[in-house]
């Protein structure tokens, strides 16, 4: 698989025009005009608000990117957009603070405040394509946008021919959500660190801002705990079906984190508890209630292991692992699973949920967690993550809606529709079907502020597209099943409600086939999607 030195944005690849009327008249072979500019705004996500007109601009050899003075931030945005379009255009572009007003431009202002901390403006004209932002992420993710309106064969790692047009006029854009998340499943099948890496490549193309890491499972423990070894070096010996399995060191974990802030994703590290966890009650058998040690496990079964909620054992050891992730991840969220506890009582559930969450805070992080917490007393400013489906019980929702009433943060990750390990039809080689098939159109076509009965929209912070791994063991594997869904999760968190429309979403997603080839990635082609000819 091709690595990813940088991360990649999206979009629509040349369109071609085909002169030919007059030189048909005189004989001669119909003669092929240069490519046109992608037309502005026609990205994914779909941008907030767009003003096409004027010149387009041209990146040439002569083109500067140019930054604020003394503004690191910008320079590595400056720097990373640089390493982008070098390979493919061939041009130097020196990334320089010299403040002359053509090329590209990168300017923070803490004045913009009506663009919050994601949000940007870019404005193309015949001299220079401007993008303003008020902070660093917004930088980056119009750096996006500028991508998405060159060619696809800006992705190529070897010089590619022009010309390398951008489109006049001005894209005014900030998110619709503040949590665009995607979730990736290291337990079932452990993921290197250079996996983890191209996957944030690729989430950064679409404005995606959150990476949630499923680090622990029954079938493996995946970061080192200096105060519980063998939870990684023992429980993190194994993996669904067996193999090696593998964790994550400190440093390399790290590693991830300042990779994904590179890209302005913030990590959210999941340690799954009371359940989903025989890989710590196989490395220490004082977590059991009976004292013993049950084998590894590498099947797929769930909710049969439990931490032992009366022991205070298990508080010391959920204190220690969660002082040791916190201090390694600056976010700050934390995510303590609480799903499919089917061997642990209700009341012993609650009891757990009421000791565990005070520790969360006790090392300064907010508590997210699937959103069975919301049975129990979710901590004031709990974040629950919703995964049932569309056919899920009324009173299951009602319970998740009345505790969004009561000040609990929503993220959504309806199973039918965002789980992105769901197969795409019954002949999908990969992923599962135990939430039905989800197609290209369904994982798009809903709304996140009205999709739950009950639930107060102020209370939806956004959405998030999970991706297991029972059955996805390589990076080819997680692009097949993400791309093409991924991109529309993410459009549903990021565009205006009032941009959505499946029928012109498709053609714009179709248009990203051609900047996926040039990315080496792999995909499904959708019957679903008007692709381009191959």
């Amino acid at each position: 698989m091709r690595k990813h030195p940088r991360s990649r944005a999206p979009l629509f690849g040349s369109l071609l025009l085909v002169v030919a009327a007059g030189a048909a008249a005189l004989g001669a072979a119909p003669a092929t005009a240069a490519p046109a500019a992608t037309p502005l705004g026609q990205i994914v996500p779909a941008p907030a608000k767009v003003v096409a007109g004027g010149s387009a601009y041209e990146i040439t050899a002569r083109t500067r990117i140019r930054v604020d003075d003394g503004s690191r931030d910008a320079r590595r945005v400056g720097d990373y957009l640089a390493g982008v379009l070098r390979p493919s255009t061939g041009y130097r572009l020196p990334v320089t603070d010299d403040a002359a007003r053509d090329g590209i431009r990168l300017e923070l202002d803490t004045k913009e405040k009506g663009l919050g901390g994601e949000g940007y403006r870019l404005t193309s004209t015949g001299r220079s394509v401007t993008i303003v932002a008020a902070a660093p992420a917004g930088l980056f993710h119009g750096v996006q946008t500028l991508r998405q309106q060159l060619p696809a064969k800006v992705e190529a790692d070897s010089r590619q021919s022009g010309p390398w047009l951008v489109a006049g006029g001005t894209v005014e854009d900030t998110p619709r959500y503040g949590w665009r998340g995607a979730h990736l499943d290291v337990a079932r099948h452990f993921f290197t660190v250079d996996q983890v890496k191209r996957y944030i490549d690729e989430l950064a193309l679409y404005k995606v801002n959150k990476l949630h890491l499923h680090l622990t499972d029954d079938q493996g423990w995946r970061l080192a705990v200096d105060s519980w070894p063998k939870l990684a070096t023992y429980g993190g010996s194994t993996q669904v079906g067996g193999g090696a399995g593998g964790y994550y060191t400190k440093a390399q974990y790290k590693d991830i984190v300042r990779y994904a802030s590179s890209r302005y994703l913030e990590v959210v590290p999941e340690i799954d508890m009371p359940s989903h966890t025989n890989a710590a009650l196989a490395s220490y058998a004082e977590l059991n209630c009976d004292g013993v040690a049950p084998p590894l496990y590498t099947g797929t079964d769930v909710g049969f292991s439990t931490l032992c909620v009366d022991k205070d054992i298990t508080y010391k050891f959920i204190d220690d692992v969660v002082r040791e992730v916190a201090a390694l991840t600056p976010g700050k969220y934390l995510h303590i699973g609480g799903d499919e506890a089917h061997s642990t009582s209700q009341e012993d559930y609650n009891t757990f949920m009421d000791k565990v969450q005070p520790i969360v805070a006790k090392y300064g992080k907010t508590v997210v967690g699937w959103h069975q917490l919301t049975g129990a007393a979710p901590a004031k400013g709990a974040v629950a993550q919703y995964w049932g489906l569309d056919g899920t019980s009324a009173a299951e929702k009602a319970q998740v809606a009345a505790a969004a009433k009561n000040g609990t943060g929503l993220v959504l990750s309806p199973a039918d529709r965002t789980y992105l390990d769901m197969k795409y039809n019954k002949d999908t080689p990969l992923g599962l079907s135990w939430a039905g098939y989800v197609e290209v159109r369904r994982s798009y076509d809903w709304d996140p502020g009205n999709y739950l009965p009950g639930a107060p929209s102020s209370a939806i912070r956004g959405v998030e597209a999970p991706l297991w791994s029972e059955n996805i063991r390589t990076s080819s594997d997680i692009e097949y099943m993400a791309f093409p869904r991924l991109p529309g999760v993410a459009e549903l968190g990021w565009s205006p409600a009032s941009t959505h429309d499946w029928d012109m979403y498709k053609v714009r997603l179709a248009a990203q086939a051609e900047r996926w080839d040039a990315l080496g990635m792999n995909y499904y082609r959708s019957p679903q999607v008007p692709w381009p000819a191959t």
